[in-house]
């Protein structure tokens, strides 16, 4: 109760601070979760293991919601666009993450995970962002939402295959190609059995019309898959997306939402702020050159790499610049991507403080990059040929 108690006050005092000045709400919690840390305040948390499991529940939640919102549906609406653009931009930045971690001299899985981290934009930091600059209706927005689905799923695939060399310890072809061939397994037959299935269950429970009944079902079904989804080594992110997006197909989705959204919104506010617990802040003045670096490649390449595949994917220069200023930060897969590493200690103990600073300094930066965005493309549109901005 101490502890619980401490991370829901600190967090929604801060998170008062934060909305006064129009600051993102998950930037907030990592806030809070450094004031009330091991490395600056080490006495005020008295239990941190229950802590870490409660940060663990809040990875089912994001997961899940994430999943809700994934619907065959919308993978149909989004088209190839979507899928040009996003696969573009992740593997340049997989590329450009691999090759800086050499830079500087990291080791190998150092170099990989950091990559894997970089290539993953923050669906709730721009969804968040667009909401409040009133922009999700906007052409631009609906590119992003589209690469944002596609990119979730790339990312649950990297998680997967990070897993696997986790488990190894090595990086081989061999190693890749048949994680990747039995997770692909495992998610047609997972998906296919729970289509037939599962969908006409949440349509029946909801015949009695109780909320309470439906919630209880819907999270019995969810840490169900989740335990599967561990019993066979796989990442509990993993379990909780596909068994979001199944749930998705359901016809009472919109109850569901409605019931599960306080949890997230709970358990997902502890999940940041024991990341922000992690964090050491002497890490920004003994490794600041690396942060700020990284940050920086990380804003050059995203607005490169996904304007780029906008472009190529057949929209025009001013859409494909926006979509690219809008998508230049990392957020919860890189968290998750980063406790990966650090939890199967195949990566150094800096990596993961690391990837808190590049997010929350390219999470800063993220809402004035849309703002300028519109007047850039502007700008450069008057100034490059007609085909380039039409």
């Amino acid at each position: 109760i101490h502890d619980m108690a401490l991370i829901m006050l600190v967090a929604g005092m801060v998170t008062l601070l934060f909305n006064r000045f129009k600051q993102p709400v998950v930037l907030g919690y990592l806030v809070a979760g450094i004031i009330i840390g091991p490395h600056l305040t080490p006495t005020l948390i008295q239990d941190k293991g229950i802590i870490n499991t409660l940060g663990e529940l809040g990875v089912v939640f994001l997961m899940f919601s994430l999943g809700l919102e994934f619907s065959l549906k919308k993978i149909a609406k989004v088209g190839a666009a979507a899928f040009i653009a996003a696969i573009c931009e992740t593997s340049l930045m997989i590329f450009i993450g691999y090759n800086l971690g050499h830079r500087f001299g990291w080791s190998e899985m150092d170099c990989l995970f950091l990559g894997a981290m970089l290539a993953i934009s923050s669906t709730t930091i721009i969804v968040k962002a667009l909401s409040e600059l009133k922009l999700k209706q906007h052409k631009f927005a609906q590119m992003i939402f589209g690469m944002l689905i596609v990119e979730d799923i790339l990312a649950i695939g990297i998680i997967a295959i990070l897993s696997g060399i986790s488990t190894t310890g090595t990086i081989s072809s061999d190693n890749i190609v048949s994680t990747l061939g039995q997770l692909s397994l495992f998610i047609i037959v997972t998906m296919v059995l729970g289509l037939m299935t599962i969908p006409r269950l949440l349509a029946y429970i909801a015949k009695f019309k109780s909320n309470e009944m439906m919630l209880i079902s819907v999270l019995g079904l969810c840490f169900g898959i989740c335990l599967m989804v561990l019993a066979l080594n796989y990442s509990i992110a993993l379990g909780a997306f596909m068994i979001g997006a199944i749930i998705a197909e359901a016809r009472p989705l919109h109850l569901i939402e409605t019931l599960v959204e306080p949890l997230r919104d709970m358990f997902c506010a502890i999940f940041f702020v024991t990341i922000g617990m992690m964090f050491d802040p002497t890490i920004l003045v003994n490794h600041y050159l690396p942060i700020l670096i990284i940050s920086l490649i990380l804003i050059g390449g995203k607005v490169v790499g996904c304007s780029i595949g906008t472009f190529v994917s057949g929209q025009n220069g001013k859409t494909s610049l926006k979509v690219g200023m809008s998508m230049a930060q990392i957020g919860e897969f890189s968290f998750i991507i980063a406790a990966l590493g650090a939890s199967s200690k195949v990566t150094s103990s800096i990596l993961y403080p690391i990837a808190i600073a590049v997010s929350a300094l390219t999470t800063l930066t993220t809402p004035y990059l849309i703002k300028l965005s519109n007047p850039l493309a502007s700008l450069i549109g008057q100034r490059c040929p007609k085909f380039l901005s039409k």
